[in-house]
């Protein structure tokens, strides 16, 4: 199709195709940076339907294959349709794949999972690994009589220390000689430095082409950039998502990789609104230091959603999001304002780090959900191998009897009355991690002590806290509501986004970052990380939108952070 039938971002993506392309032909490992919108996803099926056609008949011939690693099973769902599953296309999670890679040199896993930290006190009280064989299903650590199960983590680590040898690094390459990575900044430091040892340095590898945008980098673990000289860095400066008004900004924020739009003509509107025209007294603390009181906060966001309304924004979930970057604003209004205040940091139960939240959200609502739906498989595999089996009816009556009260609880107890449950009937059994904090409470006795441990205390205050604040936290952690947090949205994108920028979180102070950005030569050096995290959310939240993006900051700015967004989205946006 000749070029003048392309629209902007048609012509800048294709340029960026035919270098991956060359880069393919000369067997040169490649990094295709796509910011967000430039269709990173297609970018990478492209790839895969042209090796395909050169190579994929020598490859299934030779018993090889093409091997795409991806960061979600939805990714990996995504390509493997879109390739229609075809034999010389390896599609999978990284986890899935390096186990893949690895389950068969079972005397060196056996012989090095015991260097392996978390490992060490693990079998201090065993006789060690011996000859168990070692496995990996649900991610938690466990030893059994005959085997020994594997952590998440413990599988990178362990792919990492494999791909030290010789031997395994001749079999993989002669396995895979081509090695696409999907997200590439999400990949795990360990995992992509080892690449970079053993493939890259060498030039002995397979062709590594990594597809990703290290401005999107918002997990922590993740590797973020990579630069190496064994590989092609190639932009892809197109966005098929937003109109021209929102690009412009973008273009602004991140001007060493300018995009282009579909049609220059689109209309849409981007307006940031602050709050320094309050003249109460502001929430003081650590983290909380500069921003409105909740109530006015919750006041200010009302009042804009109604101005919005006015203006032709639609609220329905499927037209607009709204994404919190503070977040006790929202938590009374979606019915965990309770469970809120126990944790100092919003990560602890944002990111589930804390293990009874993440028991909750990821084992027991969804069994809940799966025996209410009668969807028994999902139940069962949700609660895995350690669950009691059904080999007589009256263990099915028993299965019933537990859920039915479970459910009841669910509804009207308190998480502590959820927990004693659990401990009667272990369905679903409590994880190693909420057990030990269990027995640790118990032994303090049922009331406080003056010198018990804060997370003691702050696991005695959770659990008078009534289980359906769970069920809600649960639900707006999942995105079933029209808000969001930082977590549920890279990838996604909405008509209209409503962005809600506050203090609170442990990692972040926008204020902060917008000063840095005006002046990055004030940016202390141990300060770097910190900016990157601040800007790279900033970033994946402002580029949400197709058509409207409205900011609101309910923490104090300084003339310097003002500074900063007139800079980046006019005069005339600032409200």
């Amino acid at each position: 199709m000749p070029n003048v039938t392309l629209n902007p971002a048609e012509r800048a993506a294709q340029e960026a195709q035919n270098r991956v392309l060359r880069c393919i032909e000369q067997r040169k490992s490649f990094l295709l940076e796509a910011g967000a919108g430039a269709g990173k996803t297609y970018s990478l099926i492209q790839t895969l339907k042209h090796l395909i056609e050169k190579e994929g008949k020598n490859l299934i011939r030779q018993h090889r294959q093409i091997a795409c690693i991806t960061f979600t099973n939805v990714a990996c769902d995504e390509i493997k349709s879109r390739t229609d599953s075809h034999p010389a296309i390896c599609a999978s999670t990284i986890h899935a794949f390096c186990w893949q890679s690895i389950k068969d040199f079972q005397p060196f896993l056996r012989s090095t999972i015991p260097t392996l930290e978390p490992w060490i006190e693990k079998l201090a009280e065993t006789e060690g690994v011996g000859q168990r064989r070692i496995d990996y299903e649900l991610g938690h650590r466990r030893i059994e009589e005959e085997r020994l199960l594997l952590h998440h983590d413990d599988v990178l680590s362990l792919t990492v220390a494999l791909m030290g040898q010789a031997k395994f690094r001749r079999l993989f390459v002669n396995r895979y000689p081509f090695l696409l990575i999907d997200e590439y900044q999400d990949t795990a430091k360990n995992f992509a430095s080892a690449i970079a040892t053993h493939f890259l340095d060498n030039g002995e590898g397979p062709l590594v082409g990594f597809f990703g945008d290290h401005w999107q980098k918002i997990y922590g673990t993740g590797c973020g950039k990579i630069e190496h000289p064994g590989l092609e860095n190639i932009g892809k400066e197109s966005n098929f998502r937003s109109v021209p008004v929102i690009v412009e900004c973008l273009n602004r924020i991140r001007p060493d990789l300018p995009q282009q739009v579909t049609d220059p003509t689109a209309e849409g509107s981007v307006a940031v609104y602050h709050t320094n025209d309050w003249k109460g007294k502001r929430r003081t603390g650590q983290h909380w230091a500069g921003d409105l009181p909740v109530a006015v906060a919750a006041e200010r966001l009302e009042q804009l959603i109604v101005k919005l309304e006015t203006e032709g924004w639609d609220f329905a979930p499927e037209k607009t999001k709204v994404l919190m970057l503070t977040h006790r604003v929202l938590a009374a209004k979606q019915g965990y304002g309770n469970l809120v205040n126990v944790f100092p940091y919003n990560e602890m139960f944002l990111k589930k780090e804390d293990p009874h939240i993440a028991f909750f959200v990821d084992v027991v609502e969804p069994v809940c959900t799966a025996y209410q739906e009668k969807r028994f498989g999902e139940m069962f595999a949700t609660l895995g191998s350690r669950t009691p089996a059904i080999r007589a009816p009256r263990d099915k009556q028993g299965w019933a009897t537990d859920m039915n009260t479970l459910l009841k609880l669910r509804e009207a107890g308190t998480i502590g009355e959820v927990l004693d449950h659990l401990k009667r009937c272990p369905r679903p059994r409590l994880p190693d991690a909420v057990e030990r904090k269990e027995r640790e409470l118990e032994q303090f006795g049922p009331d406080p002590q003056p010198d018990e441990p804060s997370h003691v205390t702050r696991l005695r205050t959770l659990k008078t806290i009534a289980y359906h604040e769970v069920t809600a936290l649960a639900s707006f952690i999942e995105g079933h509501t029209p808000f969001e947090t930082k977590h549920g949205v890279k990838g996604a994108e909405f008509e209209n986004v409503l962005v809600v920028i506050g203090r609170g979180w442990n990692h972040y102070n926008f204020n902060q970052f917008l000063e840095w950005a005006g002046s990055l030569d004030r940016l202390p050096t141990d300060k770097r990380d910190t900016y990157e995290r601040n800007r790279n959310l900033f970033y994946v939240t402002c580029s949400r939108p197709k058509k409207r993006l409205a900011i609101l900051f309910t923490q104090e700015l300084t003339s310097a952070a003002m500074n900063t967004l007139i800079d980046w989205f006019g005069k005339d946006a600032i409200q």
